[in-house]
């Protein structure tokens, strides 16, 4: 389910052919002759898709998933839909990985160099449009009406920016899809593979990355701020949204509208927030969590759990801002009477 303006597909593969590639075992050995055309996430795929379960927090999703086969640990077999070939294997993110890069093999391309803008003859760039020096556009890119595209920056192919946005120098996009009036400053790196490996003694086998970043209207990304495109769900920022400076977003990463985030921030994958959420400066949100519209997170602040809507938080962990507070205030009185006792000595 790759969008194919930016990943060539190979395939499609028999069941017997993807046990070899995954060093799994198929449990429907009758369908061994079937064919999977592509990889999907368990909420996505039909009965053409291979998916992989293994995180307990997607356990409804397995369960009720239209896969046509699923890698997955023997102790989930029973709870598997009916009708899903099972390949069964003791690590089913790392076989993922192996049958995700036979589908997608790492393909490179040849570098060019060129005193002014590099255009490829199949880019489309809408009415006055400018595209400064050094930079390169590549094949299929869609730029629309008005847009400002700074010197020595690097689009990929397949990349759509709407109208009326401007694209500042020495910033990198692949793999995205760039909505109108948007403002992207200088540095930022959108689309980069995402942060995944299945991780083993026998070394960290690196996940194909088949998602993209969705940049909706009227987003601001401050400088050197980095967005990874997601797994294979998309990486999300929504319309409105305000993000500062060196800012980190992972991969599968969902963020609603209106929110602001600032300087430091990092959001590790497949977290989702809600809309309007505001945090602070140096915060941290771990991964596969929930944050509710109207939350706001204190600076420096680390949250490691779900935070439901229009909580206020600090702390770490983060916690409802008058209880850190209470907390904070409890130590700093404990602290000056331990001190004022060891002056009485």
């Amino acid at each position: 389910m790759a969008d194919p303006r930016f990943y060539e597909r190979s395939g499609p593969y028999t069941l017997s052919e993807l046990v070899d590639i995954s060093g799994s075992e198929l449990l429907q050995k009758e369908h061994a002759n079937d064919k999977i055309e592509d990889v999907a996430p368990l909420n996505k795929a039909d009965s053409s898709h291979i998916s992989f379960f293994d995180n307990k927090k997607y356990k409804n999703q397995f369960e009720q998933t239209n896969s046509g086969a699923v890698l997955v640990r023997k102790s989930f077999v029973d709870i598997a839909p009916e009708g899903t070939c099972l390949f069964v294997c003791d690590d089913p993110y790392r076989a993922y990985a192996k049958v995700a890069k036979a589908f997608y093999p790492q393909k490179h391309t040849l570098s060019y160099r060129a005193n002014g803008p590099l255009i490829d003859p199949s880019a489309k760039i809408g009415v006055d449009s400018i595209v400064g020096p050094g930079t390169y556009i590549g094949p299929n890119v869609v730029i629309g009406d008005r847009c400002e595209i700074g010197p020595n920056s690097t689009i990929g192919r397949g990349v759509t920016i709407g109208d009326d946005t401007i694209i500042t120098s020495n910033v990198t996009l692949g793999y995205c899809l760039i909505g109108s009036r948007v403002l992207i400053n200088p540095g930022v790196r959108i689309g980069q593979d995402g942060f995944g490996y299945a991780m083993s003694p026998q070394g960290h086998e690196s996940v194909p990355q088949l998602g993209r970043v969705i940049i909706n209207d009227d987003v601001a990304l401050g400088a050197n701020t980095t967005i990874d495109r997601g797994s294979g769900p998309d990486t999300i920022v929504g319309a409105g949204t305000k993000i500062d400076n060196l800012v980190q977003i992972a991969h599968n990463v969902q963020i609603g509208k209106g929110c602001v985030i600032t300087a430091q921030v990092g959001i590790a994958g497949s977290t989702k927030l809600g809309d309007f959420v505001v945090m602070g400066g140096q915060s941290g949100v771990a991964g596969h969590l929930e944050i509710g519209s109207g939350v706001q997170i204190a600076a420096q602040s680390g949250v490691i759990g779900n935070i439901a809507a229009g909580q206020v938080v600090g702390g770490y962990p983060a916690q409802p801002m008058k209880s850190w507070m209470k907390g904070a205030a409890i130590l700093s009185m404990a602290v000056k009477k331990g001190r004022k006792t060891l002056e009485d000595k």
